[in-house]
């Protein structure tokens, strides 16, 4: 069975993978009998105390701070190639938004990480499923809103739906334990945390855009 791609952004929600998000992604495809693969870019990244939620004025390894939610089993972005993968899933957290693109600093104007945008196009072109939560569908929306035009959800927040929208992806309104599913470009995305006021909310749409994307990849 084929492998899916988890892509990770760092430690921690404020400045890089959000924690529960990336576990409940884990657990739900090991669940599914699903094997997978944690990639992450080799970047530095700035550090934020997650304590005070202030930024400590460390920079860290996005990629070395990845191994610590994958337990050390995680590739460097750059050396994956999508043939290798059945599907794609990234978790949101503020990592997504700042550590895989800058939409944290540039919102609608952001760009993508190189090696993030590589392999998500590969993925797009050989039309293999891709789940984006949280956060994350603005990577997507960089990446595909202006050719594709792919569905997407953040939930309901309507400055990043506005911001969606401006770089050329339609925004669809959802609550936190549904999905929002692109059947044309096989995307799965769902709010998570965009919306979730704790982790059993969050994870009710995770889980189910992990057994979509399951479906899609049948």
């Amino acid at each position: 069975m084929s492998r899916v791609a988890v892509i990770l952004s760092g430690c921690g929600v404020f400045d890089g993978s959000e924690i529960h998000e990336t576990v409940i992604t884990l657990l739900a495809l090991a669940r599914h009998q699903q094997p997978y693969q944690c990639l992450a870019p080799n970047k530095e990244f700035d550090v934020v105390d997650h304590l005070t939620h202030k930024p400590t004025g460390e920079k860290r390894n996005v990629l070395v701070e990845s191994a610590r939610i994958a337990r050390g089993e995680v590739a460097d972005l750059a050396q994956a190639q999508a043939a290798d993968f059945s599907a794609v899933i990234l978790p949101g957290g503020f990592g997504a938004a700042k550590n895989l693109c800058n939409y944290a600093l540039a919102q609608a104007e952001c760009t993508v990480d190189p090696a993030v945008a590589r392999f998500l196009n590969d993925m797009h072109a050989t039309g293999k499923p891709i789940g984006v939560i949280c956060i994350a569908p603005v990577v997507l929306a960089r990446l595909l809103g202006p050719t594709a035009h792919p569905q997407l959800t953040i939930g309901t927040d309507a400055g990043t739906a506005q911001h969606v929208e401006q770089m050329g992806a339609k925004h669809v309104a959802c609550g936190v334990d549904g999905i929002v599913v692109d059947g044309k470009w096989k995307v799965v995305s769902t709010p998570a945390y965009m919306l979730a006021d704790n982790i059993a909310a969050a994870a009710t749409g995770i889980e189910k855009l992990v057994a979509e994307g399951g479906r899609v990849v049948r």
